[in-house]
C-alpha cells in the first residue's frame, strides 16, 4: 500500500484535534448534557474529545493504530482524566493481553512447524476436485483452525494452499471467478470461526475483560462457545451460498483428480517431532480451555482464559519439545495488535469511569431497550456491524461499544448478557471491506479479488448474517436463560 505523504498524515491531526476542540468546547444546551440520570461532566466531555481524536486517526492511519493508542493514553493523564498509573494497570496490567500473547504464540507454532498446512492438506484431500465443495472446504477449514489459532494465522495457512491451487489450473488473477471465490473464502472462513472462542479474535478476549472489570461478570471459555459456536455453524452454509451466487466457478471440476489430492496427502513427510509435540499441546490447551469451569469448581482455583494459554506457551518452550526458539516465534506474532488491544483495555474503561459511556447509552441506544427482544437482538448486531465499517478495527470498535452496552443493560435493568454477548460476537465479523480486519488482507494480497468484489457480496451477507444471528443469539439465549 502507498504510503501517504507526510503534509496529509498532519492533515489527519488538524482534523482529529478539530474533532476533539468541537466535542469538548462545543456550547451545548445543560438538558443535552443530560440523558436520563445520566450527566456528562467536563472530565466525561474530555474523555470523549480524546476519544474522538483517537477516532479521527484510527481511521484515517496517519499512524500507526497501537501508536495511536499510546497516544490517547497520554492525552488522558495530561488532561487530568486519569492517573497514569491506574491507565497502565487498566491496560498493561490485565490478564487479557497474557492470553493474547499465548494463543498467538501458538498460532505462530502451528505455522512455522508446518502442522497448520499437514491439517489443511489431509482436510481437503477428503473435498475431492469438486470446486464448489473446495469452497466450502477452505470455509469450513477456515472457521475451525480460527476458533483456536486467531483468524489472521488461519488465514494466513490458507491463502498459499488456495493460491497453489489457482496456479495449477492457470486461472488469471481479478477474471477467474473461481479464483475470488476461493481467495475470499480464505478470508470469510476465518472471520466466522473467530467468533466462535475468545482465542479466535484479539476483540473476544478485551469484550470478557470488560464484562469482568465492569460488570463483575466472569466468562469462561466454554460459555462463550455456547454463544460462539451456534453462531459461526451458522453462517458456513450461508457465505458459500453468497460466493457461488456472486462468483459461480467457471469449471466445476479442477484438472487434479481426487484420487490425486489423495495421493498427494498420502506423500506427506511422516509427521515430525516439533509437529507432534506443538499438536499435543494444542489439544491440550483446547481441553482446558473448555473444562476451565469444571476444574475451577473442583480446585477450588477460578481458571481464567488466560491460564491454559499460559501453560501452553511455557510447554511450547520447555528444553527439548520443540527445535523453533522463542526469536522465531516472536518475529511472527503481532505486538503491535497486542499494543492496540492494551491501549484500547485504557481507553474503554477510561470512557467508562467518566460516566461518559452512561451518557453514550443513554443519548444513542434508548429506544433499543424498549424494543422487543428479537428486534433489539438484531438492531445491536446491525448497528457493530454499521460501525466496525467506519472504524476498521475489531479492537477499537471493542473499545467503545462493550462499555456503552454494558451501561445501557444496567441503566434498564435488562440481562447484561443478553445485551453484551451479540455485541460481543459481532466484533469480529468484517465481510465487507478488506481494510476491516488483517485476515481480510492476506487473502487479498494474493491479487484474485478487488476490494470491490468483496464488498458487494459482503454487503449482502452483513444483512443475512444480521437476521440469521439474530434468531441464533435468540433461541441460544432462551435455552441459556438470559433472555428470559
Amino acid at each position: 500500500m502507498k504510503r501517504k505523504r507526510t503534509p496529509a498524515r498532519y492533515a489527519a491531526f488538524l482534523i482529529a484535534a478539530l474533532a476533539f476542540a468541537i466535542v469538548v468546547y462545543a456550547p451545548l444546551k445543560e438538558s443535552f448534557l443530560t440523558a436520563g440520570q445520566a450527566h456528562l461532566t467536563e472530565t466525561g466531555r474530555t474523555a470523549l474529545g480524546i476519544l474522538a481524536f483517537c477516532l479521527v486517526l484510527w481511521i484515517l492511519e496517519p499512524i500507526p493504530f497501537h501508536i495511536t493508542g499510546f497516544l490517547g493514553i497520554l492525552l488522558m493523564f495530561f488532561l487530568r482524566v486519569e492517573s497514569f498509573a491506574d491507565l497502565i494497570k487498566q491496560g498493561f496490567g490485565n490478564e487479557t493481553i497474557v492470553f493474547f500473547i499465548g494463543v498467538l504464540s501458538i498460532s505462530a507454532m502451528v505455522t512455522k512447524t508446518g502442522l497448520g498446512r499437514r491439517i489443511c492438506i489431509c482436510m481437503l484431500a477428503k473435498t475431492g476436485n469438486d470446486t464448489h465443495k473446495i469452497i466450502l472446504g477452505f470455509l469450513l477449514i477456515g472457521a475451525f483452525l480460527a476458533m483456536w489459532m486467531t483468524e489472521m494465522a488461519a488465514a494466513a495457512i490458507l491463502m498459499p494452499l488456495g493460491v497453489t491451487i489457482l496456479q495449477q489450473e492457470g486461472v488469471q488473477p481479478k477474471e477467474s471467478r473461481l479464483g475470488k471465490a476461493l481467495m475470499i473464502a480464505c478470508a470469510w472462513g476465518p472471520v466466522i470461526g473467530g467468533m466462535g472462542t475468545p482465542a479466535g479474535a484479539g476483540a473476544n478476549p478485551l469484550a470478557i475483560g470488560f464484562l469482568k472489570d465492569i460488570a463483575g461478570i466472569s466468562v469462561t471459555f466454554s460459555q462463550w462457545m455456547v454463544y460462539g459456536v451456534p453462531a459461526s455453524l451458522s453462517l458456513i452454509l450461508p457465505s458459500w451460498l453468497m460466493l457461488l451466487i456472486f462468483f459461480p466457478p467457471e469449471k466445476r471440476y479442477l484438472k487434479k483428480t481426487k484420487e490425486e489430492m489423495e495421493q498427494e496427502a498420502e506423500k506427506l513427510p511422516p509427521i515430525s517431532r516439533d509437529e507432534r509435540n506443538t499438536l499435543c499441546i494444542f489439544a491440550v490447551t483446547i481441553i482446558l480451555w473448555i473444562m476451565s469451569g469444571w476444574i475451577g469448581k473442583k480446585s477450588g482455583l477460578p481458571i481464567s482464559t488466560s491460564i491454559p494459554a499460559l501453560i501452553s506457551l511455557c510447554l511450547l518452550f520447555m528444553p527439548g519439545v520443540t527445535s523453533i526458539s522463542w526469536k522465531e516465534v516472536q518475529r511472527t506474532i503481532s505486538w503491535d495488535g497486542i499494543l492496540l488491544i492494551a491501549c484500547g483495555i485504557s481507553l474503554g474503561l477510561a470512557v467508562y469511569d467518566t460516566g461518559a459511556a452512561g451518557w453514550l447509552a443513554l443519548l444513542l441506544l434508548n429506544g433499543i431497550a424498549k424494543a422487543p427482544i428479537i428486534l433489539r437482538i438484531f438492531m445491536i448486531i446491525l448497528i457493530v456491524s454499521i460501525l466496525k465499517i467506519g472504524l476498521s478495527s475489531n479492537t477499537v470498535t471493542a473499545s467503545i461499544i462493550v462499555p456503552v452496552m454494558i451501561v445501557l443493560a444496567d441503566t434498564y435493568g435488562l440481562p447484561i448478557m443478553g445485551i453484551a454477548m451479540p455485541a460481543c460476537l459481532t466484533l469480529s465479523l468484517a465481510f465487507i471491506l478488506v481494510t476491516s480486519s488483517p485476515t481480510n488482507v492476506i487473502p487479498y494480497s494474493a491479487g484474485y479479488f478487488t476490494i470491490g468484489d468483496m464488498a458487494k457480496a459482503g454487503i449482502v451477507l452483513t444483512l443475512v448474517s444480521c437476521v440469521i444471528l439474530s434468531f441464533v443469539f435468540y433461541f441460544t439465549g432462551m435455552v441459556t436463560g438470559i433472555y428470559i
